[in-house]
């Protein structure tokens, strides 16, 4: 943990633990352009965003935020270079069998959500030993967005209730909010009460769309592997200065 990490390594006496945010959504942008001003190849920046998401995902756990969500790959993804996307899937694969031991003895909670069955087989494998080995850990939920879409997820939502209603199973009048969402891959999960975009882009980008209807958006322009406890910080201190109507008065 470098210096400044540590300077923060406990929650920062301006931030009110009952104010907190108990769910955190992250859009990590901006890797390749880290990368780039840096004089460095695109996979660098990817690098440097695995150990950025690492810290974020211990600050969180340091100070009591019970979820985060991190976008790490989504369905439009696979457009990019083939080198690119394989270095990725390579990458996420590495970083799991790396860090499982210590998710483990942290007692993180595990969670892949987004169309998984098209990922590269020994992938999957590294996912599914990642969620049966942390499913029992009680501490903060780690969950992951990977070759994940909001569109995609509500699409498979609506067909696997229509499904359901072409057997009998569930009369269309039964159909609510909460049948909707035990539909969704993030079933269990709250909904995100903050979602933090980095690199200054103004879009959500089809990320859990159902999930973020009422969420508060923090974006900034430091690009994700520079997005440390203190910009997350700054993204706590702006978040506890938000009145949370919900649509109410």
């Amino acid at each position: 943990m470098t210096a400044q990490q540590t300077e923060l390594q406990y929650l920062p006496p301006d931030l009110k633990r009952e104010l907190l945010p108990k769910h955190v959504a992250v859009i990590m942008d901006g890797n390749g352009r880290w990368a780039k001003h840096q004089g460095l190849p695109r996979i660098m920046g990817h690098k440097a965003g695995v150990d950025a998401l690492k810290d974020l995902l211990r600050c969180c756990k340091d100070w009591g935020i019970e979820a985060l969500t991190a976008y790490a790959f989504s369905t439009e993804n696979w457009g990019r270079p083939h080198e690119e996307v394989d270095f990725l899937m390579t990458l996420f694969q590495r970083v799991l069998r790396q860090e499982l031991r210590e998710m483990v003895e942290e007692n993180v909670q595990i969670r892949f959500v987004g169309n998984l069955s098209s990922l590269p087989r020994s992938l999957q494998a590294e996912i599914s030993r990642a969620m049966e080995e942390t499913k029992v850990n009680r501490g903060i939920k780690f969950t992951i967005a990977t070759n994940y879409g909001g569109r995609q997820e509500i699409i498979q939502a609506c067909r696997a209730i229509a499904q359901k209603v072409q057997q009998g199973l569930l009369q269309p009048d039964e159909i609510d909010e909460a049948t909707f969402e035990r539909h969704l891959y993030t079933i269990g999960i709250c909904d995100p009460d903050l979602l933090i975009r980095t690199s200054g882009e103004m879009r959500v980008s089809n990320f859990l769309l159902w999930q973020i209807a009422y969420s508060e958006i923090y974006i900034t322009d430091t690009l994700w592997p520079d997005f440390d406890r203190h910009e997350f910080h700054r993204a706590l201190c702006a978040y506890q200065q938000r009145e949370r109507r919900f649509g109410k008065v």
